[in-house]
């Protein structure tokens, strides 16, 4: 390399100026539309239900109801609602190995408990517990809205979305007063604010202030209007008012609350960031960052040689664990369905396509940050505006946990992306000894596939509102696009 060359870093700054007016127009666009996705799908179910509603306008259809498949057909597969897989099968052969974007649709955030509901000081609350690696005191004073579902004894499920619509109430955790917060403040920014104490305010209206339309005294047993859920003593007390608009509203009672997923997530909505509105503030962009961009290549591809497949898994804010999580084996029923309706019965097919699959871990990495430049090492740091991102190996410290890419493999995904005219800039995600992060990566890796990390790069990581540019959004999307029509790598 001459000693005028620049690194790869270098010369990809600046991306954004070199594209033509339509090409900044048509990135604003598509911005446009991945933030209408952020405001709707802001859990892994309205996830999957978006990205379902979009795929079967695209022409995919479920596998389940696809008795053989051949070259050019479209599927997707949901796993409970909550993580999902679609493919464009190829030309090739499936045991010639599949093309595999992969990124997940969960994101921190606060879940109710089993027993969320509770009145103290005349004041109703829900206790939460949180999900995934947050800093807690992120979460206080700010709007916050109820998403998720009740299931019954009955089986019937009720589907709960509050606080996102322009009349709906919001809710909020309350945060001590500077006047009286002289202990707090000498806490560190962990123990500031417990975990125990992140209780959701919901209501201060008591059963009894409607008496005159109940026609109920103070005292009588509220079980008809609270859903057989009486307050403190039975009261009438505030506990009780809430109850029963549940009641009135959704026909739950207390009990319902033990067979319920409902999670608390900011209120905020996307929006663009900046005088040049050249970036994107929104909650859960970790992962669906990645996630959209994976979604709407897939969804535009022509008629891949390889089979094109698209992972959107849940649980990997907790590691990826449990029956929606990508440590399941629920993939690889997935492949092995495709393997079945392709006409493939070998017993070995399945171990096959897995070696000889390549998969870009679509997952976010983060971005430099000029206030706290301390935890970053320029020279390999990712940068807003300068485009997707690679990481050669993740993992904390002495790449504890890693999965590492070779070379021959990343030289194989760079060369897509310069004969794509792909943006692309590569870093570690902050100093060696500052701690790191992992992804998916080194779970598709075990199972013998070529993985190398490729993501959006992210400021405020895992807050209640994230910030990404509109320029690396875009160039996620031309990247996870160039890697399925390009299938050279054997």
């Amino acid at each position: 390399m001459g000693i005028e060359e620049k690194t790869m870093n270098e010369k990809k700054h600046g991306g954004w100026s070199a594209l033509s007016d339509q090409e900044q127009a048509e990135v604003q666009s598509f911005a446009g539309e991945y933030m209408d996705f952020l405001n709707r799908a802001k859990t892994e179910r309205e996830a999957v239900n978006a990205v379902r509603e979009m795929a079967e306008k695209a022409g995919f259809r479920n596998l389940d109801t696809v008795s053989a498949l051949a070259p050019g057909d479209k599927v997707y597969s949901v796993n409970r609602g909550k993580s999902m897989f679609l493919a464009v099968m190829g030309t090739e052969p499936l045991t010639e190995g599949a093309r595999i974007v992969g990124a997940h649709i969960d994101s921190p955030r606060l879940d109710l408990k089993q027993i969320p509901l509770y009145e103290d000081g005349e004041l109703a609350l829900f206790k939460t517990h949180y999900y995934g690696g947050i800093k807690k005191y992120q979460w206080t004073a700010i709007p916050l809205a109820l998403h998720g579902v009740i299931v019954k004894d009955t089986g019937e499920t009720v589907t709960v979305n509050i606080g996102e619509g322009e009349d709906d109430p919001i809710f909020t955790i309350t945060d001590l007063l500077p006047h009286l917060g002289a202990q707090q403040g000498k806490k560190t920014l962990a123990s500031g604010i417990a975990g125990e104490d992140l209780n959701v305010l919901v209501g201060s209206l008591p059963a009894s202030a409607d008496k005159k339309e109940t026609g109920r005294e103070d005292g009588e047993d509220c079980k008809e209007d609270a859903g057989s859920c009486p307050g403190e003593g039975g009261k009438g007390g505030v506990k009780d008012g809430v109850m029963k608009l549940l009641k009135k509203k959704y026909g739950i009672c207390e009990e319902d609350f033990a067979s319920a997923e409902i999670e608390v997530v900011p209120a905020f909505k996307a929006r663009s960031l900046g005088f040049d509105e050249s970036m994107v503030a929104g909650y859960g962009q970790d992962d669906k960052v990645c996630a959209y961009p994976g979604v709407r290549a897939l969804l535009e591809l022509a008629q891949p040689e390889k089979t094109a497949v698209c992972i959107l898994s849940d649980k990997e804010e907790v590691g990826s664990m449990g029956n929606t999580g990508m440590e399941s084996q629920v993939f690889e029923l997935f492949l092995m369905d495709l393997l079945e309706k392709s006409g493939i019965v070998n017993p070995y097919a399945l171990q096959r396509l897995l070696v000889r699959s390549a998969c870009l871990s679509a997952d976010v990495t983060a971005a430099f940050d000029p206030n706290y430049p301390a935890v970053m090492e320029k020279k390999n740091s990712a940068y807003i505006g300068a485009g997707i991102c690679i990481n050669k190996y993740t993992g904390a410290r002495g790449k504890s946990g890693a999965s590492d890419a070779n070379a021959e493999f990343l030289g194989f995904v760079r060369g897509v992306f310069n004969r794509n005219s792909v943006c692309c800039q590569s870093a570690e995600m902050g100093k060696v000894d500052e701690g790191g992060g992992g992804t998916i990566a080194y779970i598709l890796a075990n199972k013998g596939m070529e993985v190398l990390d490729c993501g959006v790069p992210v400021l405020s990581m895992h807050a209640p509102y994230e910030v990404a540019g509109k320029f690396d959004i875009y160039m996620a999307y031309r990247a996870y696009g160039a890697f399925w029509k390009e299938s050279a790598h054997k």
